[in-house]
């Protein structure tokens, strides 16, 4: 069953397909042809008489009538997958698209990483396809804040691999508040849940540090809830002050004589359910005095 950090992972490379050609390309140094044009497309393989197999995602470089390479992006949390399932990954998409194909699987522990990085032994006499694996050895520390807003997914992936070093979280969070709201929040979003309870709880420790609204589940729910709360304030707020306009408009149209005090009185009231009452005497009240008959003693 997938877990928030496999969902976060798959969607750092769906959100932006070129991440898996700079990581093959960057970090694991494998030649890849020169195209601006990468897509993440659905598929489903089928190896018949197997049953459908799903990729994680598949990333397609190059225009879509002639394709130039294909990108598997696998997500492994631990080894129950045959690496051979790999093998017909590739092989698949080979046969459908007529390229090149290359499987990335992302590892963010070592010894799955370790594991996967063998050699495939797909049953057929000298062809041991290789496929490149990310473990967490090969991500970059980025404690650079500058190079973490420049390279977000890659932060994120870097406090996910080495968040326990307290400059890595520090220069993702640095770089968090150069980048816009809705993106920011996102790749929060993933950071927290692709790491460790350890560094979930330095995440929160150093966002709520800061000035920016921090996304994590717990503090989404608690800021949700300050910021409902605000908004309910601010409303009651808002309809208390239209009431008390509403009595001093009614009072002003009638001609009735208000002292500074008595205008004080009104606009300083937040009780919404005693302006409305005031706004009903207002329309009758012959002095300013009846309009206040019968309030409440704690008004008086």
């Amino acid at each position: 069953m997938p877990s928030p950090t496999h969902d976060s992972l798959i969607e750092l490379f769906r959100d932006r397909p070129q991440l898996a050609v700079e990581v093959l390309r960057d970090l694991l140094g494998q030649d890849l042809p020169v195209t601006p044009l990468a897509r993440a497309e659905n598929f489903t393989f089928n190896t018949r008489p197997s049953d459908d197999i799903e990729p994680d995602l598949v990333v397609v470089l190059g225009p879509p009538p002639s394709p130039a390479h294909v990108i598997i992006v696998e997500i492994q949390k631990d080894k129950s997958k045959d690496p051979r399932q790999l093998d017909r990954y590739a092989a698949q998409a080979w046969l459908m698209l007529k390229c090149d194909a290359t499987v990335l699987v992302v590892c963010p522990d070592a010894r799955t990483a370790e594991h996967y990085a063998r050699p495939i032994d797909s049953g057929l006499t000298g062809y041991r396809p290789h496929p490149r694996v990310l473990g967490p050895g090969g991500i970059p520390a980025i404690t650079d804040p500058q190079q973490a807003a420049a390279h977000p997914e890659l932060s994120a992936l870097a406090v996910m691999a080495h968040g326990r070093d307290r400059k890595v979280v520090e220069a993702f969070a640095s770089a968090l508040a150069e980048l816009p709201h809705d993106y920011a929040a996102k790749y929060y979003e993933h950071a927290y849940d692709m790491s460790v309870p350890e560094v979930r709880h330095l995440l929160e420790e150093i966002m709520t540090s800061t000035d920016w609204p921090v996304h994590s589940p717990f503090a989404r729910e608690h800021y949700g809830r300050g910021m409902a709360e605000g908004k309910a304030k601010g409303k009651t707020e808002g309809r208390a002050e239209e009431a008390a306009k509403l009595v001093l408009l009614v009072m002003d149209a009638r001609g009735l004589d208000m002292p500074d005090d008595v205008r004080a009185r009104i606009t300083s009231c937040t009780d919404l359910t005693l302006l409305e009452t005031w706004a009903a005497r207002a329309a009758t009240a012959q002095t300013v005095h009846d309009m206040f008959d019968g309030a409440s003693e704690q008004d008086r």
